[in-house]
């Protein structure tokens, strides 16, 4: 069984037990002008989120007056095996989709926790490089002021040199949900601000990236190699950990035989003791279109981020 969203992490009471909602955004401008924020989530929550016959999207978008879309089934955020939500329209209606969703994401998992204190999850923005800027402010001082005023945390990633023409970076919120919605209202009503980044709202979904020539990849995944043995059809290997080779294997090579199918990639595993030189990785080979290979080697990366994070839990 797959693990759903390893980013919310609750109780089912969680969306029951809040304290006052964050503060309404800070000019009432702000309820005129659209704007949008974008976030991941994994393709098992995105199916809670749009509910059956795209019930619950619908009822989202009635309650709070915003607009919620979704990149489709295949459409992941580069180097992971996330689906972007975005929801746009004034700040205040973003907040209360975003409230909805997020406390829907909440209940689903509904994972039994006898501790009576409100969990810390997180949720991870999608802001361009050219807009985080704004975000972190002159030695820092914004994002310290929006961390101090939320209490939530707040981590902008580094911009990944592993795919060319990614222009966008990952900013991670930890907290409640009442902390990371305060932290959300303030990053978001910065944004506001910057007239880059409004211009972004209509970009689509898909991300035109192509890989470097070599790159380290985390959690047991090794050094890339690209091979061009057919014009038409790209070959990368990475490795893969002996001991997490089973998890993209699969029982009776279901996992594998899942990827590629979703993909369109093919998957060659080499044979045990065949290791990526120097190390105890088994070479794992990807083959296909550059998308094939980017979405196969994303659903190969989660599985094995999966069990990493379940090993640290």
């Amino acid at each position: 069984m797959e693990s759903t969203e390893s980013s919310y992490v609750s109780s089912p009471e969680a969306a029951r037990k809040r304290s006052p909602p964050p503060p309404k955004s800070p000019t009432s401008e702000n309820a005129e002008k659209p704007t949008y924020v974008r976030f991941l989530v994994s393709n098992a929550a995105a199916g809670s989120v749009i509910g059956k016959g795209g019930s619950t999207i619908t009822e989202f978008q009635s309650k709070s007056g915003a607009r919620i879309q979704l990149s489709r089934s295949h459409e992941f955020f580069p180097g992971t095996s996330d689906r972007i939500i975005m929801v746009s329209g004034a700040i205040d209606d973003i907040l209360k989709a975003v409230e909805l969703i997020l406390a829907k994401l909440l209940d689903e998992l509904n994972i039994k926790d006898n501790d009576d204190a409100e969990p810390r999850t997180k949720v991870r923005l999608i802001v361009s490089n050219s807009s985080c800027g704004s975000i972190i402010g002159k030695g820092g001082a914004t994002i310290k002021s929006f961390i101090e005023g939320s209490q939530a945390g707040i981590k902008i990633s580094p911009q990944d040199n592993n795919f060319y023409g990614l222009n966008d970076r990952l900013v991670t919120v930890t907290g409640t949900l009442d902390e990371q919605l305060r932290a959300i209202d303030l990053i978001l009503s910065k944004l506001w601000e910057d007239p880059h980044y409004s211009q972004a709202m209509h970009a689509p979904f898909s991300y035109a990236v192509t890989y470097s020539s070599m790159s380290y990849a985390p959690n047991g995944a090794g050094v890339k190699f690209p091979n061009h043995k057919e014009d038409h059809s790209n070959s990368i290997t990475i490795g893969v950990s002996d001991e997490h080779i089973g998890l993209v294997l699969g029982r009776g090579g279901r996992n594998i035989m899942e990827i590629s199918q979703v993909s369109g990639a093919r998957i060659k595993i080499s044979d045990r003791g065949d290791f990526m030189s120097g190390t105890t990785d088994r070479k794992v080979t990807i083959t296909g279109s550059q998308r094939a290979i980017h979405q196969a080697e994303s659903m190969i990366l989660q599985k094995v981020a999966n069990a990493s994070e379940r090993v640290m839990d």
